[in-house]
């Protein structure tokens, strides 16, 4: 995607730390997030042809990389993906994301979706928060952190069932800035091993 409307900002300097002064000289890879399911908290949520139309926009502009949604949420989310799919409308050149909690039947579901896609973004999510694994989940650290193992297991060996599908793993510690970041970093790592070989 061409970046060169695009002015770069100027470096903070902070001599202590690495990343501030660093600027990026080459487009990074853009991934749109538009057709999320998330939009069902529109007034007016798309419907499967609207979605379509801004599926191909997307495509047209250059995103190569496109969550198309969260089949396991809503009918509407699972048959657009189908669609995408059984019809061969997804470029060659474009990733689809989908995306689903560390729950094992919406784990399922989103692979009976995504069945026959040449290459997807897996996208799992957990709350992470003590208030939301003290208060919703009621469980404990230790038990959260099994749940999500348990989650990226199941993900992996469901995606080795599909070699026809080149399937990424992407990981969100969903509330994360509530997150007290030791036990943030401890999940992510164990997602890592978990998932064990990555593409490059």
């Amino acid at each position: 995607m061409p970046m060169a409307k695009y002015i770069a900002p100027a470096p903070i300097n902070l001599p202590n730390r690495e990343w501030p002064s660093r600027t990026i000289t080459k487009s990074p890879i853009w991934t749109s997030v538009d057709l999320r399911d998330g939009n069902q908290a529109l007034p007016n949520p798309m419907n499967p042809e609207q979605k379509l139309e801004y599926f191909q926009m997307l495509c047209g502009i250059g995103f190569r990389e496109i969550e198309i949604g969260f089949p396991s949420a809503s009918q509407e989310d699972f048959d657009f993906t189908r669609k995408l799919i059984e019809e061969n409308l997804i470029p060659e050149n474009v990733t689809i994301m989908v995306l689903t909690q560390c729950r094992p039947h919406l784990i399922e579901r989103t692979f009976e979706a995504i069945k026959g896609a040449q290459w997807v973004i897996f996208h799992a999510y957990c709350a992470t928060s003590e208030l939301h694994m003290t208060h919703v989940f009621k469980m404990t650290r230790e038990s959260t952190l099994e749940m999500i193992v348990h989650a990226i297991r199941k993900i992996r060996a469901l995606a080795d069932e599909m070699p026809e599908t080149d399937v990424r793993l992407e990981f969100s510690p969903e509330e994360f800035t509530d997150t007290d970041p030791e036990f943030a970093l401890q999940v992510c790592e164990a997602v890592f091993e978990t998932w064990g070989k990555a593409t490059a």
